[in-house]
Parts: structure tokens; C-alpha cells; sequence
């Protein structure tokens, strides 16, 4: 079993920055890949972006790329999305999920956290 813990939402201004953390109770080799998703009220959850413990690799979903980037830091068990030209669009709940290998499907997720809001005003 592993607990996900977000932190690092709040309300910024269109064009601010944010940058969300998820905490890992521990590491498995069961799951080597860690997703960030997101869902508006009305609206699917949808995929933001990912990356593997081992190697790094990192992918992202059209509309944030450019714009928002996944880190690791492997010391620690945490995951980084630094968010930035946030626009209102991106508002919603940012969860983060950890699974086998890396998918922008949360199907392919295993364990999940309780999410963070973000919210960006116009």
C-alpha cells in the first residue's frame, strides 16, 4: 500500500505560477511511475502529466506543455508540477496517482491521493 499526500494548491491570477508536491509513503517496485491529474466541476478527469522514478522520462498533455513541468526527486519520494502561465481553464482538482508504468489513462494508476484545488481568476 501507498499514501499519496498533494500539497502546494491555492488561488493564483491568470499568468501566476504554482507548484503542487506529492509525498509518497515509501517506494515500491511495484509502481515506477507517477501521473498528475486533473478534473473541473462538470468535467472528466483528465491526464496532465507523468514520469518514472527510474530514468526520469516525462510526458505531458497537449495543453500543458510548454507551460507545466513534472520533476522528481527520488531522496525525498515526491513529485513536483510546476505550473506555470496559469490560465482560468487550468482550474480544478489536481490529484496524483502512482502506477506500474507510465500511461496518461488513470486506469493505469494504482493508488491515488486526495487531490488539491487549484484555482486561477481572470
Amino acid at each position: 500500500q501507498v499514501q499519496l499526500v498533494e500539497s502546494g494548491g491555492g488561488v493564483v491570477q491568470t499568468g501566476g505560477s504554482l507548484r503542487l508536491s506529492c509525498a509518497a509513503s515509501r517506494r515500491s517496485s511495484s509502481y515506477n511511475a507517477m501521473g498528475w491529474f486533473r478534473q473541473a466541476p462538470g468535467k472528466e478527469r483528465e491526464f496532465v502529466a507523468a514520469i518514472t522514478w527510474s530514468g526520469g522520462a516525462s510526458s505531458y498533455a497537449d495543453s500543458v506543455k510548454g507551460r507545466f513541468t513534472i520533476s522528481r526527486d527520488s531522496a525525498k519520494n515526491t513529485v513536483y508540477l510546476q505550473m506555470n502561465s496559469l490560465k482560468p481553464e487550468d482550474t480544478a482538482v489536481y490529484s496524483c496517482a502512482a502506477g506500474r508504468f507510465s500511461a496518461a489513462v488513470a486506469g493505469a494508476y494504482d493508488y491515488w491521493g486526495q487531490g488539491t484545488q487549484v484555482t486561477v481568476s481572470s
